[in-house]
């Protein structure tokens, strides 16, 4: 009978290491995703900064440039606003449910990897 108990005994021990082994090795998974994903977006993140930037200052330099061929230097900037204008109704319309599976499938790739 002792032997039953000990068996028993032993088998619950073993039910208990395995169940914090495995609670464990769902945390360092999760940890692994979560560390993933964040490390991702931060990088990106900086990039779109930096290309934010450039991009602030080539548009400056374009309106001020547009603003002196017009004759005052506001047209520039209203050129500028008209030409963006322009392409976010472009990208609306023909791009968006493209654009949007681009981002879609991305963030799915991060999330399974």
């Amino acid at each position: 009978m002792e032997d039953n108990t000990n068996q028993i005994e032993s088998l619950f021990k073993k039910t208990t290491d395995y169940g914090k082994t495995s609670y464990e090795l769902i945390k360092l998974k999760a940890l692994e995703k979560t560390s993933d994903v964040v490390s991702t977006i931060i990088s990106h993140t900086f990039i779109v900064v930096i290309i934010t930037s450039f991009m602030l200052f080539i548009n400056l330099g374009i309106a001020f440039w547009l603003g002196e061929i017009f004759g005052k230097i506001y047209y520039g900037f209203f050129a500028i606003a008209a030409f963006y204008f322009l392409t976010v109704i472009i990208l609306d319309v023909f791009m968006h449910n493209w654009l949007k599976h681009i981002v879609q499938n991305y963030l799915i790739k991060q999330v399974l990897k």
